[in-house]
């Protein structure tokens, strides 16, 4: 699929956004070894969600719409055959460390893509827990008792956070992660949700082995990381008033938001609002006075690592040179994301380079349309067409449908919007 995109005077509406993807692989995931039925209203309706459903359904849950029928912490049965987790690397790594406690081996295999992305980052950790894990092809699962542990990841990992921790549901005694950089915290507040024993101090989190865990009753809310390519576009528009309605805004996942608020852009919180322990509000979002340029480090990277495609495109329109570091981990994404963004942007005419973990970005530069590649990557996809908004003339993109992994009415959204 090509995607065509138009510049757009103004962006103006109030639209929904997908339902959090991190927030629904875990849902699913903790739903299907809750004791009882879950309520889970909202699921995110991409692939990779998708992905994580099909193989629960796999493993003997029943997942209809929005009820999940928990079997229980040890009521996991042996799956036919390979789990296909698709594109998805949330699916692949958290489901890792939900089998690895079981006494059945389980083989999680997925695309091309999926396939090139390192797994030894969860892999080692799980055999330090006694696990039988390999790689490649994954494996889990068997019947080595597993033990907790304390371990400290070197690249900070929400994914590989919650694989352990999944892992410890399954361990004796106690199971920490000591994380070098504060990252998104769903898994924990879930379990904690669920009655869990969860102890958060600081950068240490840590789980002990519970008997059961309660169903959940949550409606999820929008996906921050999806809302983060309308807060930009909005905030490039020469005329603006755009609301997303409903959107998490949890802490450890709104960087992006404060890095933009720092730049000059307008962003208003509307309807606050808790559910399930996950603050949620309406976010307004108006043009910007920019300032700039923006500087991004490691610390810094972390913590928006999946906005920071959309963060280089409102980088072409800052004053000065913006440097993004810190931010190898875009190598080893759906794509190489340092890459595919700076080629895309390249092309549109600005003055970007990709070096080892991150891109120079001198600006501002004003974009022109052209045919460009998504590399396949949804939030290349998404990060260029926010691209094409204030560029002159049209811009194709090719392999447009990708966006359906996180998003699927993303161009639908663009075309009401603008």
């Amino acid at each position: 699929m090509i995607a065509t995109v138009r510049p757009a005077r103004k962006l103006e509406g109030s639209i929904t956004v997908p339902g959090d993807k991190s927030i629904s692989h875990r849902a699913l995931i903790l739903g299907s070894v809750a004791s009882g039925e879950s309520q889970v209203r909202g699921l995110s309706n991409g692939a990779d969600v998708m992905s994580t459903a099909a193989c629960m359904r796999a493993l003997g849950v029943n997942i209809d719409g929005s009820r999940v029928g928990g079997v229980g912490i040890d009521g996991l049965r042996a799956p036919g055959g390979p789990l296909d987790c698709g594109n998805s690397g949330t699916s692949m790594r958290l489901l890792a460390g939900l089998l690895a406690g079981q006494p059945f081996e389980s083989e999680l295999v997925g695309d091309e893509s999926l396939s090139r992305r390192p797994m030894d980052r969860v892999v080692d950790p799980l055999r330090e827990m006694g696990a039988e894990a390999s790689w490649p092809p994954l494996r889990v699962g068997g019947e080595s008792p597993l033990r907790g542990f304390e371990y400290e990841p070197r690249v900070p990992s929400a994914q590989v956070k919650s694989a352990i921790l999944l892992a410890g549901l399954y361990a004796g005694g106690t199971t920490a992660v000591i994380e070098p950089v504060k990252t998104r915290d769903h898994t924990e507040v879930m379990l904690s949700a669920m009655g869990a024993a969860v102890s958060v101090e600081g950068l240490r989190v840590a789980v002990t082995r519970p008997e059961s865990l309660q169903p959940l009753d949550v409606d999820v809310p929008g996906d921050f990381s999806s809302a983060a390519f309308w807060l930009a576009a909005a905030g490039l528009m020469d005329a603006a008033e755009v609301r997303l309605l409903g959107v998490g805004v949890n802490p450890t996942r709104i960087a992006f938001a404060e890095t933009l608020t720092s730049l000059g852009f307008a962003i208003k919180r509307a309807k606050p609002r808790l559910e399930a322990g996950e603050p949620v509000a309406d976010l307004e979002v108006a043009p910007a006075a920019l300032a700039g340029p923006v500087h991004i480090d490691g610390t810094g990277a972390a913590t928006m690592i999946d906005e920071l495609p959309v963060l280089a495109v409102v980088a072409t329109q800052l004053v000065g040179t913006s440097v993004i570091a810190g931010a190898s981990e875009l190598r080893v994404k759906e794509s190489d994301r340092l890459a595919a963004m700076a080629q895309g942007l390249s092309a549109m005419g600005a003055d970007i380079e990709a070096n080892e973990d991150g891109w120079i970005i001198n600006g501002p530069r004003r974009l022109e349309g052209a045919r460009v590649d998504s590399a396949g990557d949804h939030r290349i996809a998404m990060a260029l067409a926010v691209a094409a908004l204030i560029a002159d003339g049209k811009t194709e993109i090719e392999g447009a449908e990708c966006v359906d992994i996180s998003y699927p009415g993303f161009f639908d959204h663009l075309e009401y919007l603008a």
